[in-house]
């Protein structure tokens, strides 16, 4: 488990106000499923708040000590029903376990974007239909109006 200073913790409680809790424990209480989702948001985020249902305070401290110990964590606060915790993240290893099949080699499977290629694939949407809309805007503004005159259309 680590410790943090006073004033390290206090920023770390300002900054956990604004977040949602990723994880939940229940009834089942603390599983090997529940710890190893923990253990990926901490990865994943570094800050994190677990919401635990049906439990008393004493309970909770326990849970929050046996979070801590287990995944080398910090226990920031713990306030209600929340627990906020802390885990610098770690160098995930490259060469720990090859991967079988990429993405790229499975039909069908999807591939992962990142919020950059995301705002990108919009601006060039966004940029093909307004030029879609200019271009269909300027034919219409020069195309001849034909009237028809009279009932049998000008005869």
């Amino acid at each position: 488990m680590i410790d943090l200073s006073p004033a390290r913790r206090r920023e770390l409680r300002a900054a956990a106000h604004h977040l949602n809790p990723v994880v939940s424990v229940a009834g089942n209480g603390l599983t090997a499923t529940v710890l190893g989702e923990i253990d990926r948001s901490l990865q994943a985020h570094e800050l994190i708040k677990i919401k635990v249902h049906g439990t008393e305070r004493s309970d909770r401290d326990a849970l929050m000590q046996a979070i801590c110990t287990e995944l080398g964590a910090a226990p920031v606060q713990h306030i209600g029903t929340i627990l906020i915790v802390w885990r610098e993240r770690r160098e995930e290893q490259a060469t720990a376990a090859p991967k079988l099949a990429s993405a790229g080699n499975v039909p069908g499977a999807a591939k992962a974007k990142s919020a950059r290629a995301f705002a990108a694939a919009a601006r060039r949407t966004a940029l093909i239909k307004a030029a879609a809309d200019k271009k269909r805007l300027a034919e219409k503004r020069t195309r001849k109006i034909v009237r028809k005159t009279g009932p049998l259309g000008g005869r």
